[in-house]
């Protein structure tokens, strides 16, 4: 009995003990974390999905689209889903291989992250982001996904915007690309991780890029009300998704087309053309008409991913790197169209514009000739004529003489370079900061950049002056090798007569870029005051309403007086009708729209020389200016000359439909409806 009672007693207070912790317990989740506990019962009841804004349009001048959207039916997966099953998703991808009609290899691959021995496509987004798979998808596919959900897990197939490009190849280094947006994106730049939705994408090159926080848009929000197993029980709370504003660009998308099409002539007319630009701008107001570049690429390429063997090419020599921009990006000897600057030096040091100058074949600078083209004499000019015809001596002496004043080899603790700084003047040697990223900033090879360049490589220099070339199979060139290497090592740093000389008609080490060159032509012909190129016009809402107009800033002036531009203008004016380019214009109509410009063939060591000719039209009163380069394209007027003569014909619409009717660029942004459309278009 007693050990009856003894038994009863320990379950009585094992019962108390039990009752006392449930009571403590439950006041510790009732009051002590009560608060906590309702804040988690109701995020497990809602689901908040951010929902991406459809990007703006890139419209040209007249409202024309340059990239816009298109709905298509994207499939994508949830990696994060996939990679927690027990196969790592290996069944879903296998079935999900069957209705795409891809391999299972290449769709682990897609989702796969991008690093170190990961070779494209792979994936460049937030871990957390849905990876699209495929961006091509039909209406039978799309069903057989969605009606079979349980054999799909973490799959999605969803009506997405994706971009398209109306024009093709034509502008695609300017226009950009987009891309998934990676996670160090998201914690960089403020905002973006608030408003990602999982599937947004950033521009990354072109105006896609430096566009990109207004062409986005802002994300909506919408919380979703689910039951414990998940499953959607309603909508609590919308917010509509903002899309971005439309980017209206001075871009005149026919210009744009005549443009490529000239360039892409020139380059097949020319057998060792490696690359070439063209650049075309409105000469009163400082906007960009067009801008190629060549070679060229599909922007499509980058739909769903690309490939390693697709980007590796891209970037290769053998397809001649399509992805750079000759147009901002290259940099070239520019030839005799840099005479522009030398003419202006000449007359900042003194010389007087109406005097009369020797243009013999030959003139010895230091203990070196250097010839005029051909080594012809072309007896007493004026600057104007020496610039129409192209005299080399004259200018050779006016450098040389300048170079001395200097110092020389031993220049003065004060030089005033008057050569190189007027050529800064003119905006060479820094990016002329048009609107599109990775601009380069040509080079202006003075005597501080000499210094520099000799700080860098004097150690090498010194060293293969001792070891020589011994892998150069042509002895004269390894020898020759040889000699350059002792001379840079041991006086590498001082400014030489001949690089003086070079200077004076664009040879040498001086590099420009046809942007840099079209800007300073584009001054010279207008006012004299040099701007920042532009190709963003305006801001518009997808509703037709402005939101800003994009200025073109003027960043300096030229230093010549009004007299002294409107002469070397004047001079300029004669060179496509009695000047080097007179036979690349034979036949053209100057009585309908007269041409100006210069032609410019710069020699490069162990290529093909690059062939050059900026230009302005009409000459009284211009109203653009287009610049054309071929890298290894021969003479200027061989064959740059002869693609902007297309150009013009092709915008005054002789013997074909104008481009631009009447010749006169729009001046006022294209009219929109309130739905957003263009009014008319």
């Amino acid at each position: 009995m007693m050990r009856m009672r003894a038994r009863l007693l320990l379950v009585q207070v094992l019962v108390v003990t039990l009752l006392v912790v449930l009571a403590v317990r439950l006041w510790q989740v009732q009051v002590v974390r009560g608060n906590e506990f309702v804040t988690r019962a109701t995020e497990t009841r809602t689901r908040a999905v951010i929902v991406p804004a459809v990007r703006g349009q890139i419209l040209d001048s007249h409202g024309r689209p340059l990239v816009r959207n298109k709905t298509a039916l994207v499939v994508s997966v949830d990696r994060t889903r996939l990679t927690r099953m027990k196969d790592g998703g290996l069944k879903v991808l296998s079935k999900l291989s069957a209705v795409l009609g891809r391999p299972v290899a290449d769709l682990q691959q897609r989702i796969t992250p991008c690093g170190p021995g990961v070779r494209k496509p792979c994936w460049t987004g937030s871990p957390y982001q849905p990876v699209p798979l495929d961006e091509k998808v039909d209406t039978r596919e799309a069903l057989q996904i969605l009606e079979r959900q349980e054999e799909f897990p973490g799959v999605t197939a969803e009506i997405h915007s994706v971009r398209q490009y109306p024009g093709g190849r034509d502008g695609a280094q300017m226009l950009g690309y987009l891309q998934p947006v990676t996670e160090a994106e998201l914690e960089k730049r403020e905002g973006l991780k608030a408003s990602f939705s999982g599937v947004d994408l950033a521009g990354r090159d072109g105006l896609e890029y430096v566009y990109d926080e207004a062409l986005r848009g802002k994300s909506g929000l919408r919380r979703v009300q689910v039951d414990r197993m998940g499953k959607a029980l309603g909508v609590e709370e919308q917010i509509t998704p903002i899309p971005g504003d439309h980017l209206v660009t001075s871009i005149d998308s026919r210009v744009q087309s005549v443009v490529e099409k000239a360039l892409a002539k020139a380059m097949k007319s020319a057998p060792a053309a490696d690359g070439g630009a063209g650049v075309v701008l409105d000469a009163r107001t400082g906007r960009v008409v067009a801008l190629a570049s060549a070679p060229g690429y599909d922007p499509a390429v980058w739909a769903g991913g690309i490939s390693t063997s697709g980007y590796q090419w891209l970037l290769s020599d053998k397809s001649d790197m399509p992805l750079v921009s000759r147009a901002i990006n290259g940099q070239f000897a520019p030839g005799s169209t840099f005479k522009i600057s030398s003419v202006s030096a000449m007359l900042r040091s003194g010389y007087p514009l109406n005097g009369t100058y020797g243009c013999p074949g030959s003139y010895m600078v230091g203990d070196r000739a250097f010839s005029n083209f051909r080594g012809v004499s072309l007896g007493s000019l004026s600057l104007h004529t020496a610039l129409v015809k192209s005299c080399d001596t004259i200018f050779y002496k006016a450098a040389y003489e300048q170079y001395l004043k200097d110092g020389g080899r031993n220049p003065k603790k004060a030089t005033k370079e008057i050569f190189a700084n007027t050529a800064r003047a003119f905006g060479f040697g820094r990016p002329t900061g048009v609107d599109l990223p990775g601009e380069s900033s040509g080079r202006i090879p003075d005597r501080a950049w000499k210094k520099d360049l000799w700080n860098r490589t004097n150690a090498v220099s010194c060293e293969r002056s001792r070891k020589g070339y011994p892998e150069v199979k042509d002895r004269a060139r390894a020898d020759f090798l040889k000699r350059l290497a002792l001379e840079n090592c041991t006086e590498g740093f001082l400014l030489r007569p001949g690089d003086s000389a070079n200077f004076s008609i664009g040879q040498g080490d001086v590099l420009v870029t046809p942007m840099q060159l079209a800007r300073a032509y584009m001054a010279l012909v207008s006012d004299g005051k040099l701007r920042s190129p532009r190709i963003g016009w305006a801001q518009v809402r997808p509703d037709g309403k402005v939101v800003r107009t994009i200025p073109v800033p003027v960043v300096g002036k030229l230093p010549i007086s009004e007299k002294e531009r409107l002469y070397i203008k004047n001079a300029l004016s004669q060179v496509p009708s009695d000047g080097t380019a007179a036979g690349a214009f034979a036949g053209f109509p100057m009585d309908k729209v007269r041409i100006g410009g210069k032609t410019g063939t710069a020699e490069v060591w162990g290529k093909q020389d690059t062939s050059w000719f900026a230009s302005f039209a009409p000459t009284k009163n211009p109203q653009y200016v287009v610049v054309v380069m071929v890298s290894q394209g021969g003479m200027g007027a061989q064959t740059a000359a002869p693609a902007v003569r297309e150009i013009y014909e092709g915008i005054y619409g002789i013997k074909r439909p104008p481009a631009v009717p009447g010749g006169k660029l729009t001046t006022r942004l294209p009219s929109f409806s309130p739905d957003g459309t263009v009014a008319g278009g």
